[in-house]
This record gives structure tokens, sequence and C-alpha cells, in this order.
């Protein structure tokens, strides 16, 4: 494999090409931006929307919005850099990830462990600003975060343990607005993780024939021509909860017109899905940052 530096490792990239990294890091900085996947702010939103519609349940708080910002950026990269670290085999041997960093040999494997560090540390100072109780639930999340990157070797469903993961701000916005936890946070976790199922899935599409290669399962695979409607059933799994935990939450009217939109942008997806497209699938997978801002939009029609 042709090792890339700098500017031509990042054009090499399928799924991120022209983003503001390529066009403004220093080359010294850009693997490491990209080993944190700051040229693909898409998992930031996905990981962010959770805590945002948590707090914003729970009784608005704009420090505290501003703080979940900042530590959505830095442990999603954090945990992009442990996923790479553990992946960076298997990365090698699919088209679409041969050229990160660590399979590209652009940043060695103790500068990954180091900058891993790093964004931890970053990481926990912003958590040690929240309520004990919130703090608490926090480390617990690293249980979800450290088994992930495993779960392709062995179950079909890694997108399960995603959005266990990637959804657990729904509990920690909850927590550090209230103290302790509720049925809404339970309910918006859980309708979290069947959006992630459903939006996962979608983003596994694109490398079917890599993953079958290389042996690695995903729910993409397991289902294959059946995705469209197991993507629906999570979609109105998602939904479902969602309205739940608005209902328990005490949410007012303003909240359902906007949340019946949302789930118009869910039937959008799954209708205009093309299964045999990486480019749908991925433009599909992006739009899912719009479907966060719908349910956030409505929580706070909910509030007014």
């Amino acid at each position: 494999m042709t090792e890339l530096t700098g500017k031509d490792q990042a054009a090499a990239i399928q799924d991120a090409p022209g983003n503001w990294v390529d066009r403004h890091a220093p080359g010294w900085a850009l693997p490491y931006l990209r080993l944190a996947r700051l040229d693909r702010p898409i998992g930031t939103w996905l990981l962010l929307w959770p805590c945002w519609w948590s707090i914003m349940l729970a009784g608005f708080d704009a420090g505290l919005l501003v703080l979940f910002a900042l530590g959505a950026i830095v442990m999603r990269g954090a945990g992009c850099t442990f996923n790479d670290i553990v992946d960076r085999d298997l990365d090698a041997r699919v088209a679409r990830t041969a050229n990160r960093p660590l399979p590209s040999a652009a940043i060695g494997l103790p500068a990954a462990w180091a900058f891993l560090l790093a964004q931890g540390g970053a990481g926990l100072a912003i958590l040690l600003w929240l309520h004990p109780f919130a703090i608490a639930v926090g480390i617990a999340a690293l249980l979800p975060v450290a088994v992930y990157p495993f779960m392709k070797r062995i179950t079909w469903w890694p997108q399960l343990f995603l959005g266990l993961a990637f959804n657990w701000g729904a509990l920690l916005g909850w927590a550090a607005v209230k103290g302790g936890l509720a049925p809404p946070a339970i309910w918006l976790y859980l309708g979290g993780i069947f959006w992630t199922l459903g939006y996962d899935t979608i983003y596994a599409l694109q490398d079917r024939e890599d993953d079958a290669l290389i042996g690695v399962k995903s729910s993409a695979l397991k289902l294959g021509g059946r995705s469209r409607p197991a993507i629906a059933g999570f979609y109105g799994a998602a939904m479902a909860l969602f309205a739940l935990a608005g209902e328990a939450g005490g949410l007012g009217p303003g909240f359902w017109p906007l949340l019946g939109l949302a789930g118009v942008h869910l039937i959008w997806q799954v209708r205009t899905l093309n299964l045999d497209s990486p480019a749908n699938c991925l433009r599909l997978f992006r739009s899912n940052r719009d479907f966060g801002a719908l349910v956030f939009l409505a929580i706070l029609a909910g509030e007014i």
C-alpha cells in the first residue's frame, strides 16, 4: 500500500472531501485532526444531539449546552482514536479506511496512544464540572465505549453497541441538570439506541463487500435485502420512544408537530434509500444531523 501524508493523504479519503481540516490545518496537525475525525463533524453531531435533547427536556441550561458541546468534540475524538487503534489492521484492508492515519503510517501507534490519553484528560476535566452523580454516570460510559470496537468481531449487531455508547448523553445530560435519573431520560436513551441502529445500518451498507471479505460483522450484512424494512422498524421504535419521553417529560402541544416533522424526515430516509449506492447511503446517514435538530426544536417548542 502506498503511504500518503499531509494534504495528499486527506485527498485520498473518499467520504470527507474538501473539508475545513483539509483546507486550513497545518500539515503536522492534519493526521491528528483526522484521527479525531474533526474533518467529519457528523459524528460529533450524532453524539451531541442526545445530550442537548436531554438537557432541554430536563430544564434549559445554556452553560451545560456549551459544556456538552465541548465534551462531545473531545470524547468523539477520543472514541474514534481508540477505535482506530483497535481496528488499524482491519482498516488497512478496507478501501474507504485504508488511508486513515494509523493504517497509512501517518501516525505511529505510540503517538496515537498519547493523543488518546490527552483527549481523555480533556474529557475528564470537562466532566469534573458536573454534578457528582453526573460524574459517576459519565465514568460509567467508558464501558460501552471500550467494548464497542471489538463487537464487529463478535456479533452481527455492533450497531447496537454503538447506540449504547453514542446515546449515553441522554442519561448524562439529565443527570447534569437534575442530579439523578428519571423515566424521560430512559425513554430518550432507548429511543436514541434505535435511532442509531437505523442510521448506522445505513452507514454500514457502504462497507458490505469489504466487511464480508475481511470477516467482520455488521447489521447491514446480517439483514441484507431486508435492511430497508428493518431500518423502518428501528426508526419507528425510536419515534415511539421519543414520544414517550416527551409525554413523560410534560412537554406542551408545541412538541408534537415538530416531532411529526422529524418522523417525516425518517420516512424520507427509508423511502429514498438505495442499498447499492454508497453515495446515497452516506448522504442519508449525514442527514441525521438535521433529524437531531428537528427533535431538539420539538423539545424546545414543547417547553415554551
